[in-house]
């Protein structure tokens, strides 16, 4: 049985235990049958010892009166199976103690929200949606009804959404909480990314400018930015954007080349290219640089000058990426030179289906990892998270 739900679990049955001594010490005047209840509990707790979970929560729910002193625990019952993917069994527990007229108003508010969640687990997002709009529009309680906030501008990211999430989190949530100033922005970048296919750049450049207001770290807002310089023939302008980025994350170098590539080729400004790539390089060591500043110079001096920067390069730290860039660039030579070698091409099919087997990003919150880059992580659902991989298989 994992931790948490034993631990769940063992905490119900002490509420339980609890709340049975304090009957029988008030001399219950309209008490159940003689002996239900208690033998209801210890039934409970043999299944419980026997690691029968599912048994034991059945009849510590059937056990367990509804009344003001054990409705946390039929919420903490009710929350367990919606952490076991048992939504539908939380829904029940959760809509009937919504329907006791004992309930205080705190009492209430928080079995909304909890059904609401409920809800939102079963992806029936219209009666979460109407549940959390009532909290957020008439609770009196602060914390619940910033709890509501923060479910209902998630529930609007799934589903894509984007104005009305940002419309509940701005701007409460987004100072208050990184997760969600980092999401406000993503979300704008979707707008943005909106009104760039429907021909509106005005507009999505304003949406871009508001994103890097709310987090400057923002690369996905410089990236479409720049994107929309391209859009225009604004070249200079779009290298200009591009190398925000590097001073934003480091890390996220790889990202800049392609469209950094394409400016300087539209320029026609090779010496151009090769002067900046050489200056990312002193920066960091990115196997994606390295092979495009080496290819650029092999088209420029030839291939003798490409091997010796990509061999200089893997002495100062070794790359699969380069090293298998590097075989290529031999196997080219020895073409030219017609002394095909066979021990090249074995080399190269191992370095190739290395590579091909290994993801390129990782999200650094939950570790999913992938070859495409995905600004919200499909795993764990963060915004902003996913990282190119670095190291000896990676950049």
């Amino acid at each position: 049985m994992p931790d948490a739900l034993l631990l769940v679990v063992l905490v119900a049955a002490v509420a339980i235990g609890w709340w049975l001594g304090r009957r029988e010490r008030r001399g219950n005047r309209d008490p159940l049958p003689p002996n239900t209840l208690s033998r209801d509990y210890f039934v409970g707790l043999n299944y419980l010892l026997n690691e029968q979970p599912d048994r034991a929560i059945e009849t510590f729910v059937s056990a367990l009166e509804v009344n003001s002193e054990t409705i946390d625990t039929h919420i903490t019952l009710g929350n367990l199976f919606r952490t076991r993917g048992e939504a539908d069994r939380a829904v029940k527990i959760h809509q009937n103690l919504l329907a006791r007229p004992t309930l205080t108003a705190r009492q209430s508010e928080q079995v909304q929200l909890e059904l609401a969640r409920d809800f939102l687990h079963l992806g029936l997002f219209d009666r979460s949606e109407r549940l959390l709009q009532q909290l957020v529009n008439d609770s009196s309680h602060d914390d619940f009804r910033h709890a509501a906030k923060r479910l209902l501008a998630d529930l609007y990211d799934r589903e894509g959404e984007w104005q009305a999430a940002f419309d509940v989190a701005y701007p409460a949530l987004i100072r208050q909480h990184e997760d969600i100033r980092r999401a406000a922005a993503h979300w704008l970048c979707e707008l943005a990314d909106q009104e760039r296919r429907s021909a509106s750049p005005g507009l999505a450049r304003k949406h871009l400018r508001r994103a890097l207001s709310i987090d400057p770290r923002c690369v996905r807002a410089n990236l479409l930015l720049a994107a929309l310089a391209q859009d225009t023939a604004h070249y200079r302008e779009a290298i200009r954007i591009l190398m925000r980025i590097p001073d934003q994350d480091l890390d996220m170098m790889p990202i800049v080349l392609e469209p950094l590539h394409h400016a300087y080729r539209m320029l026609d400004d090779e010496a151009g290219l090769v002067d900046c790539l050489e200056r990312l390089l002193e920066r960091a060591h990115v196997t994606s640089l390295i092979i495009l500043l080496a290819e650029t110079q092999r088209k420029r001096q030839g291939l003798q000058v490409a091997i010796e920067l990509v061999s200089e390069q893997l002495n100062r730290a070794p790359s699969l990426g380069a090293l298998d860039y590097l075989l290529d660039l031999y196997q080219h030579q020895q073409q030219e030179q017609g002394a095909p070698d066979n021990r090249l091409q074995l080399l190269k099919q191992h370095t190739h289906t290395l590579l091909a087997a290994r993801p390129r990003h990782r999200c650094q919150r939950c570790g999913f990892a992938g070859q495409p880059l995905h600004w919200q992580c499909p795993s764990c659902r963060s915004w902003g998270t996913t990282r190119p991989i670095t190291g000896i298989e990676g950049e």
